[in-house]
């Protein structure tokens, strides 16, 4: 019986994280929609080489920065218990590696290729592994010190915080050091509508997104014993209640049609093994909602140009996702208690505060030394051809 559990266990966290894994082509499609043609290939190629740099520094450094252990053992050893701390690696790489994709977004038709490279293997090598080790593994007794202050630690199941969160505000310092594409906002004040190049093909990158997700929240469990149904359920109001808010909030635009799952999906990470249904559907809700409403105001009004809105859908929504854990998670309001509404706010704010920090040392870093522009010039012919020598659709763009 426990040689057929560790084989389940092991085949459990396998299935999540292949299913994280493909969520990467939806980073990938979600991108390639919603950025002009000129810049759809280099948006494929970058999710691609960013996930294969995250996990070389991932393996080699980040886990054992968050786990304190390390795969340099004989194969042997690596494949005992039918190689469970492998497939787990597996799984939490493909959660790691999201950061860099949701950055990608945000940083999109502007940024030079090399650079980004090198802040994914400092960000998945250190920076998000250095807080996803003191929220998951209990480093630096934080969770102890947020215990003894609040009652209960600092509760993050699936992520908001660790790793959305963490990604959008690392990606805010990124997109203002940056800079706005160029005639984005013009000196008169207007501002140039850049709309999605394909609204099918963003579509696809969102569903398969949301399909993802549920291996995103559910294998969290990390065994089979832990599965919850609650989770599942619980993922899918908050996506729907996203998706309506979206649908009302954005007028029935299908940029925020689409993207309103997603936001409701990264709020209800955190506390969705402890909500009801109903009050993960008000969290799913309340996060389209602020995805609209600041994406409108970050682009139009404050003139941030983050492409893909990945501050407002990851970052904010993140952040709401985490305090409310605090909220809905309560027995209060119909969840399984064991939570503290200021755990849940100290926790949310460290991660905010750290990936802020973060974004700026690294992005300032390197547009003092290397740069982090693709010249004038090559903005202009688009990323494409500058970096990568070839557009979307060689042969019609030959004919024509």
């Amino acid at each position: 019986m426990e040689a057929l559990k560790q084989g389940s266990d092991a085949l459990f966290i396998l299935l999540g994280g292949i299913m994280v894994l493909a969520m990467h082509a939806g980073f990938a499609f979600l991108e390639l929609g919603t950025v002009r043609k000129k810049n759809q290939v280099n948006a494929l190629v970058k999710i691609l080489v960013d996930f294969s740099v995250s996990t070389v520094a991932y393996f080699l450094v980040g886990y054992g920065v968050a786990y304190g252990t390390h795969f340099f053992v004989g194969a042997e050893q690596l494949a005992m218990q039918n190689g469970y701390q492998l497939v787990k690696f597996f799984f939490l790489l493909t959660f790691a590696a999201a950061i860099p994709a949701i950055i990608s977004g945000g940083i999109a038709e502007r940024a030079r290729f090399y650079p980004q490279l090198i802040a994914t293997a400092a960000i998945v090598g250190f920076v998000y592994p250095f807080f996803e080790g003191i929220v998951w593994n209990q480093n630096f007794g934080v969770q102890a010190w947020i215990k003894s202050l609040t009652g209960a630690e600092f509760h993050d199941f699936a992520g908001s915080i660790v790793v959305h969160a963490v990604g959008g505000w690392l990606a805010l310092p990124a997109v203002i050091l940056l800079g706005a594409r160029s005639n984005r906002y013009r000196k008169d004040g207007a501002v140039s509508a850049h709309p999605p190049s394909n609204i099918p093909f963003l579509a696809l990158g969102a569903w398969i997104l949301t399909v993802g997700w549920f291996g995103f929240n559910v294998m969290s469990a990390q065994t089979i014993d832990k599965i919850s149904g609650l989770v599942a359920v619980n993922s899918l109001m908050a996506m729907v209640g996203g998706t309506l808010a979206a649908l009302v909030f954005g007028k029935n635009d299908p940029g925020f049609v689409h993207n309103g799952p997603l936001a409701g999906l990264v709020a209800v990470c955190a506390g969705s093994d402890l909500m009801h249904p109903l009050g993960a559907l008000v969290v799913g809700g309340v996060a389209g909602g602020v995805f609209v409403v600041m994406f409108t105001l970050t682009q139009n009004k404050w003139k941030i140009d983050d492409v893909l809105g990945v501050w407002p859908l990851h970052g904010l929504c993140g952040l709401w996702g985490g305090v409310a854990a605090g909220i809905f998670g309560s027995k209060a309001l119909g969840g399984l208690g064991g939570v503290s509404f200021a755990a849940q706010l100290i926790g949310s704010v460290m991660g905010v505060v750290w990936a802020l920090l973060s974004g700026f040392v690294i992005y300032g870093v390197l547009k003092a030394t290397l740069g982090l522009r693709l010249t004038q010039e090559e903005e202009y012919e688009g990323a494409d051809l500058s970096i990568h020598r070839i557009g979307a659709t060689p042969d019609r763009e030959v004919n024509w």
